[in-house]
């Protein structure tokens, strides 16, 4: 039996693909593995947003290159947005690699394989993205058994000047709702805890279905109807399309968790404009009052960029003022990356790497005390958790994440009194807080859907 070892770089909508790609494999007769070494195929899907993720994935290529040359029968391929931002390029650059694959052309990975043959070149497949996503196709799930992700639309029709991903993966496209339903069916069938959607917009779903197509709130509603998972969580949210309706389902539907990630990318009126987002401050503040009116136990998280060009020390201030004064509950803070092919590449202004890093860190250090008082508010309260499971930063401990906290971007809970097991939603007492994490104790453990309850 072949074998097939993957990487799987970038964001969760990255990490469907790879799984989509897993599953035609084993489809295919190939059983994964977990080292390199034993694998008759390497397999890297890469991500080319930003300089400092392509970078990532040449690393990763390079250090597969190593293990290939030393097992000549090893084939190794690469694909995604990288492949689609370079093309050929890339074929010249890293002459170990046996074949590329832009972000079109995944689904017929197997085919594309028979085709190497003996090919004495790398061999590269691109074309316009057009594919999408459905629940016929076979999918192998990469993460734990109790939570998994679920890709609601493809590629993106906004806009924004520092944004390559309407290039990189096409227009918005949108899958049907009784697609999504049957998906959603079979992953409760294997016994998923947690269910996120992800899009690059997922407030823009059904937009490209024409007039009286299903729109998220209606999405969400045929979801909780056709499926008993507790917990359902969205990423991402467009600022401009958080609606009063979608907020009051929310809140109707406990869930539905009450996280609403929504990249806000600044505050600064100046700054927004450069960026083609199609608001300011104001409308930031009257969004954040609304949501705080309907979800007023809800949690925020949202992204700011720094350096954007022609940011000053007066953006970035009126930046710092807007995080002291809402106090969100997640902030990421990210340096601007000027990359070649988006409206920004040739603005004036531009910031230096230390100018970035700087500001970064300011604004990062400010977020960490204001994370910590709002961690330090919830010690002494019960929270449901999902239980992940041990510990990654001791077998002594248990690791979960309350209702706030999304897999893989946000902290966690560490449970010190009590057993459960992974999928387990066990109410929890906070006993202790840090600046991204929590402590807790167990009250009592119900296994999966039969603890949830508001």
């Amino acid at each position: 039996m072949r074998t097939v070892f993957t990487v799987s770089l970038g964001c969760p909508k990255n990490l469907v693909d790879t799984e989509l790609m897993l599953g035609l494999l084993v489809e295919a007769g190939y059983a994964p593995c977990d080292e390199a070494e034993e694998a008759d195929l390497l397999l890297v899907n890469t991500c080319g947003f930003i300089q400092s993720a392509v970078e990532e994935g040449i690393e990763e290529i390079l250090s597969l290159a190593e293990v290939k040359e030393n097992y000549p029968d090893k084939k190794l391929v690469v694909v995604g947005c990288m492949v689609q931002r370079y093309g050929a390029d890339l074929a010249s650059e890293l002459p170990e690699v046996d074949l590329f694959i832009g972000t079109e052309g995944t689904q017929d990975i197997v085919s594309k394989l028979k085709g190497l043959g003996q090919a004495k070149k790398p061999m590269v497949h691109l074309a316009p993205p057009t594919f999408l996503l459905d629940s016929t196709l076979p999918r192998r799930l990469s993460s734990p058994a109790h939570r998994a992700y679920m890709k609601v639309t493809e590629g993106c029709s906004n806009r924004c000047a520092y944004c390559l991903i309407p290039s990189l993966r096409g227009d918005l496209r949108s899958r049907q709702l009784g697609d999504l339903v049957t998906e959603a069916a079979m992953l409760a069938e294997n016994g998923v805890q947690e269910l996120t959607f992800v899009a690059q917009d997922l407030t823009a779903y059904g937009l490209d279905l024409g007039p009286g197509a299903p729109r998220l709130v209606e999405l969400l509603d045929a979801l909780l109807r056709a499926s008993s998972i507790p917990w359902f969580r969205l990423l991402y949210l467009y600022p401009t399309r958080v609606t009063t309706e979608l907020l009051e389902f929310i809140a109707a539907n406990p869930r539905v968790v009450p996280y609403l990630d929504i990249p806000l990318q600044h505050v600064s009126d100046r700054v927004l404009k450069g960026m083609n987002r199609p608001y300011g401050r104001k409308q930031i503040e009257m969004l954040l009052a609304k949501i705080r009116s309907i979800l007023p136990q809800g949690a925020i998280r949202t992204t700011f960029m720094v350096g954007f060009p022609g940011e000053n020390e007066a953006d970035v201030q009126e930046l710092a003022d807007f995080m002291q004064e809402q106090k969100l509950a997640h902030v990421g803070i990210f340096g601007y990356s000027n990359e070649e092919g988006c409206a920004a590449y040739n603005l004036s202004g531009q910031c230096s790497e230390e100018e970035k890093s700087e500001r970064r860190q300011r604004l990062m250090e400010l977020q960490g005390r204001i994370s910590l008082a709002a961690n330090q508010a919830m010690v002494g309260r019960v929270e449901k958790v999902l239980v992940e499971g041990w510990s990654r930063e001791t077998d002594l401990l248990l690791e979960g994440r309350t209702r706030f906290q999304a897999p893989e971007i946000d902290g966690c809970v560490y449970i010190n009194a009590g057993v459960a097991s992974p999928g387990d939603i066990v109410d929890v007492r906070i006993t202790e807080a840090h600046p991204y994490d929590l402590v807790g104790e167990i009250l009592y453990a119900t296994a999966g859907a039969g603890s949830e309850s508001d």
